[in-house]
């Protein structure tokens, strides 16, 4: 079926990467310029600003509370943001999800499905982070997943698309955030401190244009989401491709 592979690729679980130590992550890539756009939930609705699955999300108590509705797909909340490079933060709680997705897209784009770009995966046991434009999502390697015969070209192509960073992510209690894209870079923290960064050439994709949550499983609540256009911290330390990890 079409559906398995999508839905592992939202979970993060398809790719050919290797456990990485979060002590390789290189130094910040960026400082946050000017606000692009900000959510703190204060209200009762979700409002129009939101795209969100039906029933699958509601504000409560000052937070956006997501959980899947369907089995096929998890619950997806997206915003349209224009932006080439950002620094995106967010707070979240698990409350029985098994992951949450932080993803970039640009619905425009037809190489990759859905037009997904890049993502940073979240579970209770690792932080991973996606290239989906040339890697699980892109087109051309969705189709060739269908015949078991090219698994090993497919592993071939999506080498270095991936990487993951395994951990212990306590649930039922808030966590915060940061990711920062500058380039064909991506770097993740968590309760400020280092928890992962890739490089691969799909992030660099020039005309990113929503970012949405997906939610797989019951439930997760979400809290002060900010986006900033990227500005750089500096030159990177790290200049070897993550494909050598």
């Amino acid at each position: 079926m079409r559906i398995l592979p999508l839905l592992l690729a939202s979970l993060g679980v398809l790719g050919g990467d290797l456990p990485v130590s979060a002590a390789e992550v290189p130094p910040p890539l960026a400082k946050r310029g000017a606000l692009l756009f900000s959510d703190d939930f204060e209200r009762t609705e979700i409002g129009p600003r939101w795209e969100t699955s039906q029933r699958a999300f509601s504000i409560v108590n000052g937070a956006l509370k997501g959980g899947q509705v369907r089995s096929e797909h998890g619950a997806i909340g997206a915003v349209e943001v224009p932006f080439k490079d950002a620094v995106i933060e967010f707070k979240f709680r698990f409350e029985g999800a098994m992951g949450i997705s932080a993803v970039c897209d640009d619905k425009a784009f037809q190489g990759s499905h859905a037009g997904h770009l890049c993502r940073v995966t979240i579970n209770p046991r690792l932080i991973r982070l996606g290239d989906d434009k040339e890697g699980g999502m892109r087109k051309d390697i969705l189709e060739m997943r269908k015949d078991p015969k090219r698994k090993a070209e497919v592993d071939k192509l999506i080498e270095g698309r991936t990487a993951t960073f395994p951990m212990k992510i306590e649930t039922s209690q808030w966590h915060h955030l940061v990711m920062e894209i500058v380039g064909d870079e991506m770097r993740v923290s968590l309760d400020d401190k280092p928890a992962g960064w890739l490089k691969s050439p799909g992030i660099a994709h020039p005309t990113k244009g929503r970012f949405h949550f997906t939610i797989s499983g019951k439930d997760v609540l979400l809290d002060d989401v900010k986006i900033w256009a990227a500005e750089p911290a500096g030159p990177s330390p790290c200049k070897a491709s993550s494909d050598s990890k």
